[in-house]
């Protein structure tokens, strides 16, 4: 367990990029569709690039065959959980701080145990207290949060973050059960390029794109910056292809619905993070007591994962 819960923690350094990053978009005007669409435009480059060196051309072959087979699993998961979960991620950036956008974002690990439920999976008990902790925290921050900007600005920001903690659990554990093959509703896929974990993300990362084709032509945003260019770049390859290889390699490991859970439960250091990157490069102020707590809270759910086992 330590193992897998070191690996999610070390993701969620490279995870909490996004939300500074976006922050800092947004606060320079750029538009929160160029901000989500062109982080897996460049991650397409990105694992194709590294694929390419690590296991040569043929490499192409298996995951486009693996692609082909299936495409309507992979449109879907790749549109739900890389399309709709980073596409709100991305628009709440605009209404709220980047360490707030990361602390409500942990309700995806409130989320977890309800999408494994869905998907047949039973969970302890105990898992379900840890998240009720970090669920609490995440309303404490909150409530600080919308007394400091309004009650509209905490719902445009909140809402969509709560829609997209559930899209990225429910797109990756598609994968899960693909892999294991028990489902009576998704397409057993028992290809060994799925145990490369970069082959994984790039198979869900070319499932999304039919999603931003969409996005972009229902939205026509203006044409983005050359800094949002390269914030989004940035994003891509420390968020979209480290993070995420990281985070799903250590859910590869799980072999039990609690550990899936406590994985996911690694993304609450992404709160630290992000309150020390706003901080340190955007100038940001220190959270009032509320928030506070509520990161506390967070942290200390997180370490009951880490020391029940």
């Amino acid at each position: 367990m330590i193992r897998r819960i070191a690996l999610g923690s070390l993701a969620a350094l490279f995870f909490s990029s996004t939300f500074v990053l976006n922050r800092a978009m947004s606060l320079a005007g750029g538009h929160w569709v160029w901000s989500s669409s062109l982080r897996f435009g460049f991650m397409l480059v990105f694992l194709s690039l590294i694929l390419l060196f690590t296991k040569g051309p043929r490499v192409f072959a298996d995951v486009w065959n693996v692609f082909q087979a299936h495409w309507i699993f992979w449109i879907v998961s790749g549109g739900i959980g890389f399309g709709v979960f980073y596409s709100l991620i991305s628009f709440s950036a605009q209404y709220a701080a980047g360490w707030v956008v990361a602390t409500t974002w942990q309700t995806t690990i409130l989320a977890t145990p309800i999408v494994l439920i869905f998907f047949g999976r039973k969970v302890p008990p105990r898992g379900l207290i840890f998240t009720a902790l970090i669920f609490i925290g995440i309303v404490l921050v909150n409530i600080e949060h919308a007394s400091l900007t309004g009650l509209n600005s905490l719902l445009l920001s909140a809402v969509p973050i709560l829609v997209a903690a559930f899209a990225y659990p429910i797109g990756n554990q598609f994968v899960w059960e693909a892999r294991l093959g028990e489902s009576t509703f998704l397409p057993h896929i028992n290809h060994p390029i799925l145990e490369n974990g970069f082959a994984r993300v790039l198979l869900l990362t070319m499932g999304s794109v039919p999603f931003w084709i969409g996005l972009l032509i229902f939205s026509s945003p203006p044409a983005p910056s050359s800094g949002q260019l390269l914030s989004t770049a940035l994003v891509a390859l420390s968020s979209g292809v480290i993070a995420t290889t990281i985070f799903l390699y250590a859910r590869h490991l799980c072999r039990e619905p609690y550990e899936i859970a406590a994985v996911d439960a690694t993304q609450s250091m992404e709160v630290v993070f992000s309150l020390i990157g706003e901080i340190v490069f955007l100038h940001g102020i220190l959270p009032g007591p509320l928030g506070i707590t509520g990161i506390a809270l967070t942290i200390t759910g997180l370490a009951a994962y880490m020391t029940s086992q």
